[in-house]
């Protein structure tokens, strides 16, 4: 056994509660717990990569429910993902969060959900999984609750919708554990048919709920505006894609036998595709920096959910290098939206403009994440969407256009994000605006220089990181480093891109304004309604769930009187009624009262007879 595998669950756990040990009065302390943590996380995680490690413990003693953590090379490359996108928030987090309120349990939280994140990957026992992700859930409703005034309702509808989706997980496992006789997930394999397929769908909404996933994705948009905006960059926009599309992957490769073309892939790819258009259709359309930021956090992992569902190596490998590519830009992107925040006093894309000039190294590593989102070659991004592409034009044309669409899309609404914070004639209030201080910018530098590298040099991350999650079998002897292998599809790639271009100058130019150059599209006809009620949340899960809630209430309230009134008034007056009647009845005489009782004698004895006969 290595009981080292403890450590990077321990060392952030205990961080954590030292953190709120130090007296509010201490400075610095909380900040320096923090990096020291997740510098000593990082550093341990690091040197244990690429091992194959396993740790057991029987503590519960109850047959398979055993505390087991188990490394090998998928898990080890999540972890030291977790652990570096932690450090670098928490060092983003010094100037950030600087002289705001609940600060010990800011960098509490932070540390504890490295802990928690860390549990979860290596964890090789569904009973410790759910332990670890249930309890993630607690960390990430305290993160939201901390944000403003204003951010407990967005807490509990948070807590509320992954509190829904972790039972379907935990109902998954429960079958999946019984149909295999064993808890123990490197040693579940079933197909998914008969009772394997309700474990598998289950199992997998639990996954991409995680993931951020439409229909499970309302929560997000809502804590973009009302969370601290670290927790932003690092819980969405990196670690809950980390861990979603690590246990959707563990899913699909190791507890169930997912086949191309099968029932399961194809219902993943149509969620996959649903979310791509959905959500970036509702990002094209917003107003502020984080929450359109938020919408392309649920986007992008449609593009994960497609290659994955593809259930072909292509597929698989392009979902799983998206996965990573995602979790860098996507913290970058937040990131400066951070920095702008902080150095404007807000997000509202309205009240920006020009501020490029002011912030040039945050508007850098906004246009190298910006580009690397919208699959501009040659970064990440671009490298990831074209596996993808292939994989799903492969598995069906419908899904290569859906993604393809989705594209478009992105780089529309980024070019129009760029356009109206960074761009155009400064307004007076922001006239002063200066950079960002240096321990916010050395995180942004750091992964915007991630997108270049992870492009330019790909074969680095596939080769070493994510071609080796599959077997050798399962490869077939295909790799997928390098420039792209087909040539169309890169073609199309490029033509979607000119597009988008060409339709923000058709947008600005009719419109006046960067801000505004996609109006075209939000009212044209047929899409305004759609847009107006999707505004006002008449499509949003968690709301029409509560307007559910509320007539199934008022149906029982009034099912409840009912019986109130059956037993409380319409009893007692048929009692008063028939006393009333057998009092105008009974006139006082013996016979009388006598021949009445005799007749009830009779009714009660012929019913006996009937009854016992039959």
């Amino acid at each position: 056994m290595d009981s080292i595998l403890l450590w990077p669950i321990l060392v952030p756990l205990l961080g954590g509660l030292l953190v709120l040990a130090v007296p509010r009065s201490v400075r610095f302390w909380k900040e320096s717990i923090t990096l020291l943590a997740t510098g000593v996380n990082l550093w341990l995680v690091c040197s244990l990569f690429d091992k194959n490690l396993y740790y057991f413990w029987s503590w519960l003693g109850f047959g398979n429910i055993e505390f087991s953590l188990r490394l090998y090379h998928f898990s080890s490359f999540i972890v030291i993902a977790a652990g570096a996108f932690a450090f670098l928030i928490g060092l983003y987090s010094l100037s950030f969060m600087k002289y705001r309120n609940y600060l010990r349990q800011f960098y509490a939280y932070l540390l504890w959900s490295l802990a928690l994140a860390n549990g979860a990957v290596l964890a090789d026992n569904l009973i410790v999984l759910l332990f670890f992700l249930e309890a993630l859930l607690i960390t990430s409703f305290g993160f939201i609750a901390i944000g403003s005034k204003d951010s407990m309702k967005t807490a509990i509808k948070a807590f509320i919708i992954m509190g829904i989706t972790d039972i379907c997980l935990m109902t998954g496992a429960i079958i999946a554990g019984y149909l295999s006789g064993t808890l123990t997930m490197s040693n579940i394999h079933l197909t998914v048919s008969g009772l394997g397929g309700l474990a598998f769908i289950l199992m997998m909404i639990g996954a991409i709920a995680k993931g951020g996933s439409m229909p499970f994705h309302s929560w997000i948009p809502d804590a973009a505006i009302d969370a601290p905006l670290p927790f932003m960059a690092y819980i969405p926009a990196a670690l809950e894609k980390l861990l979603g599309i690590y246990l959707l992957a563990r899913i699909c490769l190791d507890l169930f036998q997912l086949q191309a073309g099968s029932w399961a892939s194809i219902t993943l790819m149509t969620i996959g595709a649903i979310t791509i258009l959905l959500a970036v259709m509702m990002a094209l359309i917003q107003k502020d920096y984080k929450r359109l930021l938020s919408y392309h956090a649920i986007s992008q992992v449609g593009y994960m959910i497609l290659g994955v569902g593809t259930a072909l190596p292509v597929g698989i490998i392009g979902g799983l290098f998206h996965m990573i590519n995602h979790a860098m830009y996507k913290s970058c992107l937040f990131l400066t939206g951070g920095a702008v925040e902080k150095q404007t006093g807000t997000t509202d894309l309205s009240r920006l403009g020009g501020i490029g000039r002011k912030m040039p190294i945050t508007f850098g590593a906004f246009i190298i994440a910006a580009m690397a989102i919208s699959g501009v070659p040659p970064l990440n991004g671009f490298f990831s969407k074209e596996l993808v592409y292939d994989g799903a034009l492969k598995s069906g044309a419908i899904f290569y256009l859906a993604a393809v669409a989705g594209s478009f899309f992105t780089a529309a609404s980024f070019l129009k994000l760029g356009h109206a914070a960074f761009l155009g004639k400064i307004s007076e209030e922001n006239k002063q605006v200066r950079e960002a201080s240096p321990v916010m910018l050395i995180p942004m530098i750091v992964i915007a220089a991630g997108c270049i590298l992870f492009g330019v040099y790909n074969s680095l991350p596939l080769q070493h990181l994510i071609q080796p999650i599959l077997s050798v079998k399962q490869l077939a002897g295909e790799r997928f480093a390098g420039w792209p292998a087909s040539s169309m599809l890169v073609v199309v790639t490029c033509v979607v891109l000119i597009g988008a271009l060409i339709n923000h100058y058709y947008g600005v130019k009719s419109e006046g304004s960067g801000l505004k150059a996609v109006d075209h599209i939000h009212y044209a006809p047929g899409l305004k309604g759609i847009y107006d009620r999707a505004e006002k949340r008449y499509f949003d899960p968690y709301d029409i769930g509560l307007k559910l809630a509320g007539y199934l209430s008022q149906i029982t309230w009034g099912i409840d009187k009912a019986v109130d009134w059956i037993y409380e008034t319409a009893a007692v007056s048929v009692s008063f009624f028939a006393g009333r009647k057998a009092r105008e009845l009974y006139k006082g005489y013996y016979a009388s009262s006598l021949s009445w009782a005799l007749l009830g004698f009779l009714v009660i004895a012929l019913y006996l007879m009937v009854t016992l006969n039959g």
